[in-house]
């Protein structure tokens, strides 16, 4: 077990050792507020005490654990010298060290010696250099000095110990030595305090990697909540006439600090820390300023009517609160050029696309290269979803996989439009600042791409219906040629040929006859099967009775539900050849599994689902039966849709135009 761990576990044991005594303490005393005051303090100091458990169980190499526990303990320490006082003031007869009185009289700068430390540790478990160890030294050096020259102070104690005799006294010609030293130390101390507060700044400055730059964010933005007591102590006196709401910001800041050091350690990815301090900072000078308005008008009111008004003084505050709204977009602007300048850089750059775009001089698919450039990310890419599909296209139509890579996904009015893929730089928030600011310009695109490739499958499915046209055309002629026709042309070679032989007896008249009606019947059984195949003539007869026919030679069993019958006659065979080609596809491939047919009208629109619980795994492919069937059903103003999962079925569904 590491060090560090063995030191988190002896300072919990500490930290649950005193506040048991607190609560004995508390039990003795009887004193309301400081079991309140105590309760208080074991509560605030209780973050500090499990995240930094937490840190070093995560982090057994580093004294950023221990260090945050440390400050808790320090905090519960204190409240529960407080409630001791508050005991022996309620029960006199409890024993009272005279050593332990003595040192406590000068123990308070320990209070601030373990966040001194953790600042000059922070964000590694390491000083920024050799020179830092003095400034450790000395923290523990001048506190431990201070607490022994206060031993030595004559003053009486304070209350309820006055009566507790002093162990060490020191001849009166030394008294004066010994309070100008303690008095001395006081701006070391200062001085040392200010010093590990810089050693965070003078760590930023000099680091570059990014790890440790957003670690050292995260603390100052927990820091922030200092700044955010000193106004609600200005808030506090004008509306309160008192320091209290300062309290909240101090407990904000036993909050904040360690949620913000844990954070650090652990996940300082998290959030875009950039964005956090950008906003806190905003809104913090947006506050400072109202305050300020609010002070200015309260005194100008009370130098006019001679008495104060918070209402006059609340609605001129208003008036500016009002006045100060459409600057809060320039001040968000002029801090995010100083806390958050890559936000700044992206908005802009998209901000700027925009307009270039709106003017002609740009197109919408520059944003990948804007943003690269602004993210200062060359392998960033910008994917549009195109409807009715799953994956990702870039620009140019081909598929953009995301793989592992953080994905920002684009929406507008509720629907997905596409998504940003980062490549390795720009943290999550920011990528999605960058996708909502970049919405219109691609969904401008995916527009873009949707007709180009509707217009290039127009021009394919027109070509492609050329071709089968062409195809049918030869088809016909092949079949007229080998079949009606030369029965025809057969036909009158044999009536010529009996004519010349009519006159000499040799012709059974009877004979040729029967023949020829055959040949005849033969001829026009094979036009009308060649006329089927151009319209169905079940089809007289309504869809209903067609699809009927059709599924009594189909060798499965078929179920259909046909609630589409009075139909124009050019969607009722669109109709008919959607079923007939999907039930010989399934009958092919999907054996002997069972096929529904159900054809059902809503308003002007058709609706032809065929399904089976075959196999599954169908696709359309150039040249097949289905691709006909696209462009047939294309040709005709609707749509077709294939639901093919492997073991899952096949379903194939057409919605035809069908006007009213």
């Amino acid at each position: 077990m590491t060090t560090s761990r063995l030191s988190a576990f002896a300072l919990a044991a500490l930290t649950t050792v005193l506040a048991g005594a607190g609560v004995v303490l508390a039990t003795i005393s009887g004193d309301a507020g400081a079991t309140a005051r105590f309760a208080t303090g074991a509560t605030l100091a209780l973050p500090s005490v499990v995240l930094g458990t937490l840190v070093a169980v995560r982090r057994p190499g580093s004294v950023v654990g221990p260090l945050l526990m440390l400050v808790g303990a320090t905090a519960v320490w204190v409240t529960v010298d407080d409630l001791y006082a508050s005991a022996v003031a309620w029960r006199p007869d409890l024993p009272v060290p005279e050593l332990y009185v003595a040192l406590s009289q000068g123990d308070w700068m320990f209070l601030y010696v373990p966040a001194a430390l953790l600042m000059l540790v922070f964000p590694d478990g390491r000083l920024p250099g050799r020179r830092w160890r003095w400034a450790v030294a000395g923290l523990l050096v001048v506190p431990t000095l201070f607490m022994l020259i206060s031993v030595f102070d004559p003053d009486p104690y304070r209350p309820p110990f006055e009566a507790v005799p002093h162990p060490f006294r020191l001849p009166e010609s030394y008294l004066p030595v010994l309070r100008t030293a303690a008095v001395a130390l006081l701006p070391v101390f200062l001085g040392l305090l200010i010093g590990s507060a810089a050693a965070v700044v003078l760590r930023y400055r000099r680091t570059t990697e990014e790890v440790a730059r957003a670690q050292l964010k995260w603390l100052a933005l927990g820091a922030a909540c200092l700044p955010l007591t000193l106004l609600l102590c200005w808030a506090g006196y004008l509306f309160f006439d008192g320091p209290e709401p300062a309290l909240i910001g101090l407990a904000a800041t036993a909050l904040t600090i360690p949620v913000a050091t844990a954070i650090a350690v652990l996940r300082h990815d998290l959030y875009d820390i950039d964005r956090a301090i950008s906003a806190a900072v905003t809104y913090g000078l947006v506050t400072a300023l109202l305050l300020g308005f609010y002070t200015a008008a309260s005194f100008l009111v009370g130098l006019g009517t001679g008495r104060s008004s918070p209402v006059a003084a609340a609605a001129g505050t208003a008036i500016c609160a009002a006045a100060l709204s459409p600057l809060r977009v320039r001040l968000q602007r002029w801090v995010d050029r100083r806390f958050y300048p890559a936000r700044q850089a992206v908005l802009s750059a998209v901000e700027e696309l925009r307009d270039r775009t709106h003017a002609g001089q740009a197109q919408p698919e520059e944003l990948e290269a804007t943003l690269r450039t602004a993210l200062r990310d060359p392998a960033l890419r910008v994917g549009y979803r195109l409807p009715g599909t799953s994956g990702l296209v870039d620009a140019a139509g081909a598929p953009v996989d995301p793989g592992d890579a953080f994905v920002a996904r684009v929406r507008l009015g509720g629907h997905d439009i596409g998504a940003i893929v980062r490549g390795g730089a720009g943290t999550r928030e920011l990528l999605r600042e960058a996708a909502t600011a970049g919405a219109l310009l691609i969904e401008v695109v995916r527009l873009r791409i949707e007709v180009s490739r509707a217009l290039d499958e127009a021009e394919a499915s027109r070509t492609r219906l050329l071709h089968t046209g062409y195809e049918e055309r030869r088809r016909l002629e092949r079949d007229l040629h080998d079949g009606a026709q030369q029965r025809l042309v057969s036909l009158g070679m044999a009536i010529r040929l009996a004519q010349r032989h009519l006159d000499d007896g040799t012709v059974d008249v009877d004979g040729l006859f029967d023949q020829w009606v055959a040949e005849l019947a033969s001829a026009v059984t094979e036009l009308r099967q060649i006329a089927h195949g151009l319209r169905p003539s079940s089809l007289d007869d309504g869809l209903g009775n067609a699809l009927s026919m059709l599924a009594g030679k189909v060798p499965v069993p078929v179920t259909l539900d046909v609630a589409a019958d009075d139909l124009p006659d050019d969607v009722a065979m669109t109709a008919y050849y959607v079923a007939s080609e999907a039930m010989t596809n399934a009958v092919k491939h999907a054996g002997l599994a069972a096929i529904g047919v159900r054809v059902s009208r809503a308003d002007d629109r058709v609706t032809v689902r065929v399904s089976d619980d075959g196999p599954g795994g169908a696709e359309i492919r150039p040249g097949t039966g289905l691709a006909g069937l696209v462009d047939r059903v294309q040709a005709a103003g609707g749509t077709l849709r294939l639901s093919s999962p492997a073991g899952g079925g096949t379903l194939v569904e057409a919605v035809l135009p069908c006007a009213s």
